[in-house]
């Protein structure tokens, strides 16, 4: 199960990187093609490493990659 997570996490990082903006976290499953429960958990992932950044707007929660997760 671990390596499936840790698949998720990647491939949402990827999905992340390549957003021009923060994203819905409720997108993430289906800009990803993942079930939501191992999205969510991929999410938790990223979060735990540092990697996210999230951020409140009205009644909906958006994440985006850190600043230094981003290579120029």
């Amino acid at each position: 199960m671990q390596d499936k997570i840790g698949s998720a996490a990647g491939q949402i990082w990827k999905m992340l990187a390549a957003a021009k903006a923060p994203v819905n976290i409720t997108d993430i499953p289906k800009r990803t093609n993942l079930p939501a429960q191992i999205a969510f958990q991929g999410l938790g992932w990223l979060a735990r490493e540092g990697k996210l950044e999230y951020q409140q707007k009205g009644r909906s929660i958006y994440v985006a990659l850190c600043s230094a997760e981003y290579v120029s």
